[in-house]
Parts: C-alpha cells; sequence; structure tokens
C-alpha cells in the first residue's frame, strides 16, 4: 500500500531536520572542518548516501538554515500593495525585520542563531557558500522587478541583494562580537536606512508600479 503523501512528506521533513541537527551540534562541538560527513551520518542514523540524499555539500548543512529566506526579497516586491515601489516595500520589510529580530537580517542573538552566526563567519567555505547560495535570491529579485533577461532588474537586483547582505553580515558581526541586539538595533536601522537612501538615489522608482 502506498504511503499517504503528506505522511512521506512529514517523514522527509524529519529526516531533514534530524541531520541538519546532528550536524549543527558536532559543528559547534568540534569545528566544522573537523566533522566529517561519516560521522554526521552516524550522529543521525542514516546512510552517507541518504546524507547526501538530502544536502549534497557539507557546508550546505549549515547553509540550509538560510534557505527559507532566500527569496524573501522576491516575495516581498510580488506581494507589495498596490501602487507601492518595489525599493519602498524592500525598505519596510528589511526594517520590519530588524524591529522583529529576524535572524535573516543578522539582528537576532538567540543563543542558537548566534552560535549558527558565529560557525559561518569562522568558515571561510562557509561564507564562500552562503554567498554562492544567495545568488538563486537575485536572479528571483531580477525576475520579480522586470521582464526575463532585462538588464536594469538585474543590475538593481545585484545591487539591493548586496546591500541585504552587507547590512546583515555587519550586524551579525557586532552581536558575535558581544553586543545585544537590543543595543545593535538603533545602530542597524540607521545604517539601514543610509542604505536605501543611497539605494534610491540610483534606482528610485525605475521599476514598475503595481
Amino acid at each position: 500500500m502506498t504511503p499517504d503523501p503528506s505522511l512521506r512528506e512529514r517523514k522527509k521533513q524529519r529526516t531533514h531536520a534530524a541531520i541538519s541537527d546532528a550536524a549543527l551540534r558536532l559543528f559547534l562541538t568540534n569545528g566544522f572542518d573537523a566533522v566529517s560527513v561519516v560521522q554526521i551520518a552516524a550522529a543521525a542514523e542514516v546512510s552517507k548516501r541518504t546524507l547526501f540524499k538530502y544536502f549534497p555539500t557539507k557546508e550546505d548543512l549549515v547553509v540550509n538554515r538560510f534557505a527559507d529566506h532566500v527569496d524573501d526579497a522576491a516575495r516581498v516586491v510580488r506581494d507589495r500593495a498596490r501602487g507601492q515601489a518595489p525599493l519602498t516595500a524592500l525598505r519596510a520589510a528589511f526594517r520590519a525585520g530588524l524591529d522583529n529580530r529576524e535572524p535573516s537580517t543578522g539582528l537576532c542573538d538567540a543563543p542558537e542563531v548566534l552560535a549558527c552566526y558565529r560557525l559561518v563567519l569562522n568558515t571561510p567555505t562557509l561564507t564562500a557558500r552562503l554567498a554562492q547560495f544567495l545568488t538563486s535570491g537575485e536572479v528571483a529579485l531580477a525576475e520579480a522587478l522586470g521582464p526575463p533577461g532585462d538588464l536594469d532588474a538585474r543590475l538593481a537586483a545585484s545591487a539591493i541583494i548586496a546591500v541585504q547582505r552587507n547590512l546583515g553580515d555587519a550586524n551579525q558581526r557586532e552581536l558575535v562580537a558581544g553586543h545585544s541586539a537590543a543595543q545593535r538595533h538603533p545602530i542597524a536601522v540607521a545604517e539601514a536606512e543610509r542604505a536605501f537612501d543611497l539605494l534610491a538615489d540610483g534606482i528610485g522608482d525605475r521599476f514598475r508600479v503595481a
């Protein structure tokens, strides 16, 4: 009898979470480079083959935790209010993210999130993989801003994603250095406003307003 699809999906989600959680525990205890994929598979009680089915690279075991937010900018643009310029919507969303201490803004000092920030910032291969991973978000944003292949949309998306990543990295580094999210918040807001002002000078309301 074929299992119910929803049950299959929940099983996949549990396996995915078990592997990811086991990997993060080992990485935080022993360091990213000191832990092997075989050790992670054993800790998660899955085969090495199963692990790679869910996570194509060792770096993805950490970077996957950012996956839910990769297309955030594109979603904001697509879901913005009628008559609102894309950049205005993106500014408001990023500011709300700071106020709500969303991990994607780099301004979340929950212990488990802070540990993940620290791991990424201290591991060059993870930093590089995350940058590569974010490229898909840039492509999605370009598609939300303009027609396929549009140069202005591609350039704007590249600038916006770069700015958001720069702001997030700066916030992460300050929190990892020991500052609290509350201490960093007013500075993070000021830096975000300045960054979006600069983007507005170059992009403004160039793109279609729904």
